[in-house]
């Protein structure tokens, strides 16, 4: 049996007008991240998180080398996907990550007035409103990219060993 892998339509190319507003709306939400006080790497930070949920390549490169500009370390970004089972993490990221999985993963009616009543007991009104945001927004670029089989495409990695 064959595989299928049908060319896909680029959805930001398809539909310009409509990718613009997306865009639109991922510039208000970092003004809501701006005006809750969230710095650009803590922002990034839950973009990673979000996008490692819902398997997302495309956004996991972007967002995984603006969180590494924005100052996060390597360490923290390895051990992410495991972030409960590290001390690595502030109170107030733990309550934004616990928020952003489950807005990402909407999980039953009981399940989210648990996270967010844990969320809600150490960010504020206007941090729970921008982080909910944060999630939507990326969960939407997710799925645009995912859909659309946005490509990573290699970076000129200094790091990393020749020839690996």
């Amino acid at each position: 049996m064959s595989e299928v892998n049908p060319r896909r339509v680029l959805l930001d190319k398809a539909n310009p007008d409509v990718f613009k507003a997306q865009l639109a709306v991922a510039k208000a939400v970092r003004t809501a991240t701006g005006t809750a006080g969230m710095d650009r790497r803590f922002v990034e930070l839950l973009n990673v998180r979000v996008s490692q949920i819902n398997g997302c390549a495309y956004c996991l490169d972007v967002h995984s080398t603006a969180a590494l500009e924005a100052g996060e370390s390597t360490q923290r970004l390895a051990v992410l996907p495991a972030w409960r089972e590290t001390t690595l993490f502030s109170d107030k990221e733990r309550a934004a990550l616990t928020l952003v999985e489950s807005v990402t993963r909407l999980p039953g009616s009981v399940d989210q007035d648990r996270d967010y009543a844990a969320a809600s007991s150490i960010l504020t009104e206007v941090e729970v409103a921008a982080v909910s945001w944060v999630a939507i927004a990326m969960n939407a670029f997710n799925r645009i990219s995912i859909v659309s089989r946005h490509q990573v495409r290699p970076h000129a990695d200094t790091t990393s060993p020749k020839g690996k």
